[in-house]
């Protein structure tokens, strides 16, 4: 008898384009949420847009949270309680978005993505990432109720931000390599429906990213949707498999070696360039990844990360002891075939 079930949690709405963010209380209405909310931010996009936010929601509380920590999340889930808030609104990038959605989670209450900069899928995903000490975990929470995402202050945000969000779509491509690879070799559950929409989303990217420029609302619009489709993708999924492979791994070494010198993107792009030399060798898909981040301004070396060559050597060697998820780098990469690949690709 066929038994199989699956709970797939999505956002009810996302409003995204020009002007969108002041069309805020609108899309909260059609939510028929209950209960004041708790506006959760940081410092520069509560400076810029805030008090555009907060006219909105005369009975809004605000927290500014610094950092994202697990001491964050205490801390707000402390303010939550004194404001007894019906629902969280996460107002600006990483930092506010990831603390509010694992707050939201712990406290049994929904909250809203409002996204000031494009600089990762988690704007949409069920997953935080909370980084502790020299280490980064990725946490389960439950994906935003709506998504709300002004182009116009996505398009006014840093550059570099931007590159950063493109290059971790287009890593989608060796993430979803892994998933297929430990469905072969481990019997792990595989979506074809999400891997599918992941791998489209990295191609949209790859594609086009001669059109992907600086200041104009055109490409915010199309990296938005992309990292709004990855998100997806994950929620499908219901693990960040779609978007999370040996790149990840890698990255996520680097972070413990070499702490706070590149942006999480950055790194998983050039780790991207490596990994699909693994995958699929020579003529492989690899230089086109290097191309379309070389087209973003984004990085494709270990210098252009700002780390030095044995820093991401060593994250490669030691990228498989970071979590227990099969991916092409199973078992370990040896030093010598670590610098001969990332020598071949140009990322040393």
């Amino acid at each position: 008898m066929f038994e199989k079930a699956k709970w797939i949690k999505l956002p009810r709405s996302v409003l995204l384009g020009h002007g969108v963010v002041d069309e805020l209380g609108a899309a909260v209405g059609e939510l028929y949420l209950t209960g004041r909310p708790l506006i959760v931010t940081s410092p520069t996009p509560n400076e810029i847009v805030g008090d555009r936010v907060r006219a909105q929601f005369p009975d809004a509380a605000t927290a500014v949270v610094e950092e994202a920590s697990f001491d964050a999340v205490e801390q707000l889930k402390d303010t939550a309680e004194a404001v007894d808030p019906g629902y969280l609104i996460a107002l600006g990038g990483g930092k506010p978005i990831d603390t509010a959605k694992m707050a939201a989670d712990h406290l049994g209450v929904g909250f809203i993505s409002v996204p000031t900069v494009a600089s990762h899928d988690g704007i949409v995903s069920g997953r935080s990432s909370i980084p502790e000490g020299d280490t980064r975990h990725s946490v389960a929470a439950d994906p935003p109720l709506a998504v709300v995402a002004d182009t116009e202050l996505l398009a006014d945000a840093p550059w570099r931000l931007t590159t950063a969000g493109c290059a971790d779509i287009i890593s989608n491509y060796t993430a979803v390599k892994d998933w297929k690879l430990a469905r072969r070799l481990r019997n792990v559950e595989y979506s074809e429906y999400a891997g599918a929409l992941s791998e489209m989303t990295a191609e949209l990217l790859v594609a086009s990213a001669d059109s992907i420029k600086p200041g104009l609302e055109e490409s915010s619009w199309m990296v938005a949707k992309a990292l709004v489709s990855s998100g997806v993708a994950m929620s499908i999924a219901g693990s960040s498999r779609p978007a999370s492979g040996a790149e990840h791994l890698i990255s996520h070494q680097l972070d413990r070696i070499a702490p706070g010198k590149a942006l999480h993107g950055h790194q998983v792009g050039v780790a991207s360039i490596m990994t699909e030399y693994l995958h699929s060798g020579e003529d492989g898909q690899w230089m086109a990844i290097r191309e379309a981040l070389d087209a973003l301004d984004a990085p494709t070396t270990a210098d252009e990360l700002g780390v030095r060559d044995e820093e991401l050597i060593e994250a490669f060697t030691g990228a498989h002891e970071i979590r227990d998820r099969y991916t092409i780098l199973q078992g370990g990469i040896s030093e010598e075939a670590a610098i001969e690949v990332a020598t071949t690709t140009g990322v040393l």
